[in-house]
């Protein structure tokens, strides 16, 4: 039988309860108030009668006598019965019934009887109580005033493994890790001395006896009083959310994942991102190694894994002695390692438990764990449709729980997304190679000879915007000494704006070739680019004509004889000037037209430039960003050309320091030239009438000047040379010629006369009288041609000098 308790709420405390007691015969002997209370029956009404005939229905009577049985031989009784109310009323009660002993072995039975609803509310209330302590799922543990355990319930005898009765007494927190054991007093106490209760309280349990397995548990905390408020401790309940912590941690370094990973279209980057996700929320250690023709943009071979590349690493805790092993350098794995099995199958490995002859990985260069206290691997391979990338690394050092089947699938997805990623980047590194090659064989490789400019190129490519730019650059020799200085700027990025500048390129080349003015230059390039626009908008080719059309360009003529520097630009930055005493300012030139617009004019404007004076061409780059300010940078290009060093290298460099940033975000082209003077006596030019006799004064002419410069060996042909060009004047012409021979890197011989009529080469039959002139000339020089002015034509020639190159 249960043992009577006090308290304000068991019905059967003594100054709740209705109180009987019986002699062996079932005569009541004593009768309470509260008994009084709740049936109606006085005392004097029940005393000394038999209780079945006072207080018992006769239909109720079977169960009372079978009460009365049982507890004549266990000694007592609880149960529920039905009562006679003195008003007749059935009254349901809870009864308790307890053998008394008297002297003389006379036996009383002591009841203590309360309301059935007052009874099945406590026993509701028991039952919760015996259910938190012996089957509630969630952990209760009960804190004393003095910080020590007075009870804890089945949940935690499951959760620490140790049986509940060796917890009572234990001081609070006395089975975890010490630090776990310093936040759980920390908070016990603080509950304790505020009074305010702490709900749903993330909490590290690590136990004492277990510390290699990670424990989470939910603490929410209330302070105990009894009714006249006095502390009596601390309740805590207690949850065990551990793996539902690591399942909002995986998922929280999922979209981690998904934020950082495949920020940037660059395969290092990508790896370095892996393995920075993977630290410290994963793994101790973390480490990306890619096959070597991942990290070049190549295509893989179906063969077997070649080389891998360590690009990606990321630890803490002590590190392996001795220096780590450099980011970007080979990696050779064992045969047998984990990594080379991965990577030859395609398949994970998980060593939660990692043998210590298995930390070396074999001895083999790379491939050594970063720490000694490694004792927990992962091996993931990085594949992409369908090709395997290389392997993803982790270890455990300083977290004492292995590595589990949930943790392999978690680095298994996180390699995926991430091997998604370096495959793009692998990708776009190949466009972005295959653009570069197509620019970099477009562009000039070196500066062509030639004794009119001395000149110092740069080309950066912008770090930032996807795929290569179409700006560009040349320098081109022209006929009588002379050179053409050009630069673009092409709409667009990547291998169709390469196409394009190379186009613009080749088709400048060609009317270079013809000796035209630098506005008739543009116009035709004008021409050409609606051409192409046109061609491209008809197949269909819309986003490439805009790269097309919108092109600009700048064209420049300087002779070194003359000193005249002849500009035209088409919508692109004007030149700036830099004079021998260091200023430097823009030089004022007609805008034109972007190439492509059609039907609008181009000037051109021919200034004198000193000897040692600096041309600058440029591109949208060196001043600043397309949508920035123009007239800002203009002033600061200016600025860093003012007071130029002597070696015109270093003035690029220092132009490229000033004004572009080390990541630029759009492409630069950038061309600085110094003017050069050929020296008079380097020069000779005379006037011939149009009559038959000056044929042979040109060739005395030329026989005295060639013997004057040494060159008696050329004098045999150039005085053909001259004479036949001479009289093809006095014949076809019929006006005054210029006759004027140039000594350069080859000897230049040029006729002038004022009629366009345009010469022609031809074979000439043997019965021919004439037309043999100009094939002869074709044949004894090294290049010949005609340029068109507003005056009239020159036809030239030229012919390597000894030592020359050719």
């Amino acid at each position: 039988m249960t043992e009577l308790k006090e308290g304000r709420d068991d019905p059967f405390a003594l100054n709740l309860a209705a109180l009987a007691v019986l002699d062996d015969r079932g005569v009541v002997a004593g009768w309470s108030r509260r008994a009084q209370e709740l049936l109606g029956h006085p005392d004097t009404a029940v005393i000394g009668r038999r209780a079945f005939e006072v207080l018992v229905d006769p239909g109720d009577r079977p169960a009372a006598r079978e009460a009365a049985a049982e507890c004549g031989r266990t000694g007592g009784w609880f149960g529920m019965l039905t009562v006679r109310h003195r008003d007749g009323r059935p009254v349901p009660m809870g009864l308790r019934a307890h053998e008394l002993s008297r002297d003389g072995g006379v036996r009383e039975w002591f009841l203590a009887g309360a309301p059935a609803a007052d009874v099945l509310e406590w026993q509701r209330d028991r039952a919760v109580l015996d259910g938190l302590y012996r089957r509630c799922p969630i952990g209760l543990v009960v804190h004393g005033p003095d910080l020590r355990l007075l009870r804890v319930n089945r949940a935690i005898e499951r959760f620490s493994g140790v049986p509940a009765a060796d917890f009572r007494g234990l001081p609070t927190g006395r089975m975890l890790l010490p630090d776990d054991e310093r936040k759980a007093v920390d908070r016990v106490r603080e509950v304790m001395e505020t009074g305010r209760p702490l709900v749903y309280s993330e909490q590290f349990a690590r136990l004492e006896q277990d510390p290699a397995r990670e424990r989470v548990v939910l603490v929410s905390s209330f302070r105990m009083e009894d009714p006249s408020g006095r502390v009596l401790g601390v309740a805590e309940m207690i949850e065990d959310i551990t793996e539902r912590h690591r399942a909002q941690r995986r998922l929280a370094l999922l979209d981690q994942a998904g934020s950082r990973l495949g920020t940037t279209l660059d395969v290092a980057e990508t790896a370095r991102e892996l393995a920075e996700v993977m630290v410290p929320h994963l793994a101790d250690h973390a480490s990306v190694d890619l096959l070597r023709p991942v990290t070049r943009g190549e295509e893989l071979a179906p063969a077997l894994p070649g080389p891998v590349v360590r690009l990606g690493a990321c630890g803490v805790g002590a590190q392996q002695p001795g220096p780590p092993h450099p980011q970007g350098e080979p990696v050779d794995f064992a045969p047998d390692s984990p990594q080379a099995v991965c990577l030859a199958e395609g398949r994970p490995v998980l060593e939660p438990v990692l043998p210590p002859d298995r930390l070396s990985m074999a001895g083999r260069k790379g491939a050594h764990a970063p720490d000694p206290g490694v004792h927990s691997l992962i091996v993931v391979p990085l594949a992409a449709r369908g090709m395997t990338l290389g392997v993803m690394t982790l270890w455990r050092s300083r977290r004492p729980d292995p590595f589990e089947a949930d943790d392999l699938t978690l680095a298994q997805e996180l390699a995926s997304r991430a091997a998604v990623a370096i495959d793009n980047a692998r990708r776009f590194t190949q466009q972005q190679q295959t653009a570069f090659t197509l620019q970099s064989s477009l562009l000039p490789r070196a500066v062509p000879d030639q004794s009119a400019v001395e000149v110092a190129l740069r080309y950066l490519p912008a770090s930032a915007a996807p795929g290569l730019g179409g700006d560009w650059f040349d320098v081109i020799p022209l006929s009588g000494a002379r050179v053409a200085l050009v630069v673009g700027d092409v709409v667009g990025r990547g291998i169709h704006a390469a196409a394009t500048m190379g186009r613009l390129r080749t088709a400048v080349h060609t009317l270079a070739s013809l000796d035209l003015e630098p506005d008739e230059v543009l116009s035709r390039l004008d021409d050409l680019v609606l051409m192409l626009a046109a061609e491209q908008e008809a197949a269909g080719e819309r986003p490439v004509v805009e790269q097309v059309v919108g092109a600009t360009c700048l064209y420049a003529v300087y002779d070194p004889v003359s000193r005249r520097c002849s500009v035209a630009r088409a919508g692109h930055l004007p030149p700036v000037v830099t004079t021998p005493d260091g200023h430097a300012a823009p030089l004022e030139l007609p805008a034109g037209p972007p190439l492509g617009l059609g039907g609008l004019p181009f000037e051109a404007r021919e200034i004198e430039l000193a000897e040692g004076s600096l041309l600058c061409l440029y591109t949208n780059g060196v001043i600043g960003e397309r949508h920035a300010d123009a007239d800002a940078g203009l002033s600061r290009l200016c600025a860093a050309l003012n007071r130029p060093a002597d070696a015109l290298e270093q003035t690029c460099r220092t132009v490229l320091q000033w004004l572009v940033p080390s990541r630029p975000t759009d492409d630069v082209a950038l061309l600085i030239a110094r003017s050069r003077t050929l020296p008079p006596e380097d020069v000779a030019s005379w006037s011939l009438p149009p009559e038959p006799a000056s044929a042979a004064r040109a060739r005395a002419l030329t026989s005295a000047k060639l013997a004057e410069w040494g060159l008696e060996h050329l004098a045999f042909t150039t005085e053909l040379i001259a004479s036949e060009l001479v009289t093809n004047v006095y014949r076809y012409a019929g006006g005054p010629a210029t006759l004027r021979l140039i000594r350069d890197r080859s000897l230049v011989c040029e006729v002038s006369d004022t009629s366009h009529t345009s010469p022609h080469l031809r074979r000439a039959r043997t019965t021919d009288e004439g037309g043999r002139g100009l094939f002869l000339v074709a044949q004894m020089t090294e290049r010949w041609g005609t340029r068109y002015t507003r005056e009239g034509k020159t036809v030239w020639t030229e012919q390597l000098l000894a030592g020359a190159p050719a």
